[in-house]
């Protein structure tokens, strides 16, 4: 009973969630690490086990205090919600209620104290959207449901890890919110949470807006000057070692190959694309600056191959290896 008991939300049930959670738990390498408590249906997760085939017996269970973390168990909060005739891959209203509410209960349980992690299988945005919940994704969800007026968005993989400025925003949108406090919170939330991980000296590149990073005011509107500049001098004069602004088509492959710890990306797709190009089946996505530890595979509810047995859990087990790591500490 010492390994840390972890939540893991089964997702939006008309997607990849309920498989890519079983296949997660059945895995051998998990036990001893964590005690999963899965926040789902219980009749769906049952379906996944036979879809993919495997030798998992489903247990509802009334509390995490009762999570025991056999092998061949899979332990489950049954909250339900989910109508024994829903199809796999289609937009349902239903199935992004129950997302919704295996979220929002994972979270009471964190902030209890009960689960020392949560880790979130993917959602839908737009099912979770026609339940009546507007909320760009996971990250913003839990921010407001654990009182949190600011969390950041970091993706990790085996080589390179990434921090977003800004996430769910149109590209516009984006480069107007960018602003010297927001750039600074970022830097100095990367920084915490790696050092929190046991890096102690972390090295933080970070991104220009424009490319070539405006290169001395050839691109753009002086941006890196008005907008990023002066967030890193105040980051160094804490002694921070933030670099930058850098051009963001070079630092993440100087990123890959070590000289960084983390790059700060200034929008979306700045960031994610380098990630993803080096594997979704790699990436976790980890949210910074809430008061509980939150990981998520990094891929969404892949409608078109849910249901089948297809869906492959190796960020899901990324993503669990990384909740129970960071639950150990402090």
């Amino acid at each position: 009973m010492t390994s840390p008991a972890i939540a893991v939300t089964m997702g939006d049930a008309a997607g990849v969630g309920p498989e890519v959670v079983v296949r997660a738990l059945a895995e051998p390498a998990l036990r001893g690490l964590a005690r999963p408590v899965v926040i789902g249906d219980a009749a769906r997760l049952t379906r996944a086990v036979e879809i993919c085939g495997l030798d998992l017996r489903v247990k509802p269970i009334a509390s995490p205090a009762e999570a025991s973390g056999d092998p061949g168990v899979l332990e489950v909060i049954d909250v339900g919600g989910v109508p024994p005739d829903l199809p796999f891959g289609e937009l349902s209203e239903v199935a992004g209620e129950a997302a919704y509410r295996y979220v929002a209960e994972a979270a009471e349980l964190a902030m209890a104290g009960q689960v020392q992690a949560i880790c979130t299988a993917p959602l839908n945005k737009a099912a979770l959207h026609a339940a009546g919940h507007r909320y760009p994704g996971h990250t913003e969800l839990l921010a407001e449901l654990c009182g949190v007026p600011e969390v950041s968005m970091m993706l990790s993989t085996g080589s390179v890890r990434v921090i977003h400025v800004t996430t769910h925003i149109g590209l516009l949108d984006a480069i107007e919110r960018i602003e010297p406090g927001l750039v600074e919170r970022t830097v100095r939330r990367g920084h915490t949470t790696l050092v929190d991980a046991g890096i102690e000296a972390p090295r933080i590149a970070v991104c220009g807006i424009n490319p070539h990073a405006g290169e001395n005011g050839l691109f753009g509107y002086g941006e890196e000057e008005a907008k990023i500049e002066p967030a890193l001098a105040a980051c160094r004069a804490d002694g921070i070692d933030a670099r930058g602004p850098l051009p963001a088509d070079t630092v993440f492959f100087r990123a890959g190959r070590g000289d960084f710890d983390l790059v700060v990306a200034m929008y979306h797709d700045q960031g994610h694309g380098p990630v993803k190009v080096l594997g979704l089946e790699a990436g976790v996505n980890i949210t910074v600056g809430l008061p509980v530890i939150r990981t998520s595979v990094d891929h969404g509810t892949a409608f078109d191959i849910a249901g089948t047995g297809r869906a492959e859990a190796g960020s899901m087990l990324e993503a669990l290896r990384q909740a129970a790591a960071l639950a150990g500490r402090p």
